[in-house]
């Protein structure tokens, strides 16, 4: 019969819907919840955490800096509450049973006069509220520099050998983010101090020659005398300005231009500039004073005693992730052996300003401080045969970006 033909296409397109749907089904399934498995949820959610955790543990332990990071740190371990402690007090509580927070900072003074991890009983946690879920708990030391300095605190309704474990190294961690947060602190202070030295060694002959220099056109071009005023007005505001250590290399360069019109009216013909730099480098964020006193250098003891017409050349190079610097002379060059000395800060002359590199130690650590000994100065020099000096930056790097 006619009607018997179409039955088997019948079935097969019901198969097709049945099929579809069934599909359709377990497709929304699996986006709701995602490609992860749940093991690897978990393991995001706690990565996750330490991170936000960590961000704020570098800050310093302070209640401030203590209060987000508790919350964080109580899902990493899955604890019932948990209180973060200096030597003086509870900073943070996060969790149930805040009733207790007034105890957590008498549970940590026995960790900070022991040293040793301390497990709590129902008897270390009297309350009267019988629901309460905080009847044990674990406290762990937290220590920087060989110094026990607070201490976390876990809490749950029973005691758990696998909390004591996980709290103990918890607090290892939170420990080691305490430590990194102070050497990023030291460090900072390291390149605020060195930027302070760089500043007292801004020489006083470039002050006294500039000034002499705008003097000499007082009289004879008043215009030209005001606008090298105002180059030195504007040089001296940046070189010795206060805060921040990280600027741009544009405003880096800027100041540098303005160092090299005070030069070159001093100078004369006898000094030429070349600027040659990407734009794509201009945005990114170096130490502050990192190229200027490498081109002091290459004025002052590559061409003043040079005869005859001196150039200085500025490169700025854009390779992918990383971007060059190159101040480059051909003057009189100098012996290795005294660049080595200077780059090891051995080297001073009798100014106080660093002989035959200027500036150069104190730009190449404060470099190597910021982004590893693989971005210090390079230093190609001979006597007779000019100067470079070259350095690498990353365009982006942690940490590292322009102060306001």
């Amino acid at each position: 019969m006619p009607g018997d033909l179409h039955l088997p296409t019948a079935v097969l397109v019901l198969a097709v819907v049945a099929a579809g749907h069934l599909l359709l089904w377990w497709w929304r399934r699996r986006t709701a919840r995602g490609f992860l498995s749940e093991t690897d949820q978990q393991t995001y959610e706690t990565l996750r955490s330490g991170a936000q955790a960590g961000r704020s543990l570098r800050s310093g332990l302070t209640e401030s800096h203590a209060e987000p990071a508790a919350r964080h740190l109580r899902m990493m371990l899955g604890a019932t509450a948990l209180a973060v402690c200096d030597s003086q007090q509870a900073l943070a509580w996060s969790g149930l049973g805040d009733h207790h927070r007034a105890q957590a900072a008498d549970h940590a003074a026995r960790v900070l006069t022991s040293g040793d991890v301390v497990v709590l009983t129902r008897a270390d946690l009297p309350c009267t509220a019988p629901e309460c879920p905080v009847r044990a708990g674990v406290v762990a030391p937290l220590v920087v520099d060989d110094r026990v300095i607070g201490a976390l605190a876990a809490y749950s309704p029973r005691p758990s050998a696998g909390l004591a474990r996980a709290t103990e190294q918890l607090a290892t961690w939170v420990s080691g983010q305490l430590e990194l947060g102070e050497l990023d602190r030291e460090r900072t202070r390291a390149m605020e101090a060195e930027l302070r030295s760089l500043r007292a060694q801004i020489s006083p002959h470039f002050i006294y020659n500039s000034l002499g220099a705008i003097a000499s056109f007082v009289r004879t071009d008043p215009d030209r005398a005001r606008e090298l005023l105002l180059e030195f007005a504007d040089f001296t505001r940046y070189a010795l300005r206060r805060g921040g250590v990280y600027t741009t290399l544009a405003d880096e360069l800027r100041n540098v231009e303005r160092y090299l019109v005070l030069e070159q009216a001093r100078f004369g013909e006898r000094l030429t500039v070349n600027l040659l730099i990407a734009p794509e480098v201009l945005p990114v964020a170096v130490p502050y004073l990192a190229v200027q006193p490498l081109v002091e250098n290459a004025v002052r003891h590559g061409l003043a005693g040079k005869e005859g017409v001196g150039t200085v050349t500025i490169t700025g190079t854009d390779l992918g992730d990383l971007a060059e610097i190159a101040v480059e002379d051909d003057g009189v060059g100098s012996d290795p052996e005294l660049v080595r000395r200077a780059l090891d800060g051995e080297s001073e002359g009798a100014d106080g300003s660093g002989g035959e590199g200027m500036g150069l130690g104190n730009v190449d650590a404060r470099l190597r401080q910021v982004y590893g000994d693989d971005h210090g100065l390079v230093v190609e020099t001979a006597p007779g045969l000019g100067t470079k000096v070259t350095f690498r930056v990353p365009k982006y790097a942690p940490g590292v970006h322009p102060d306001a």
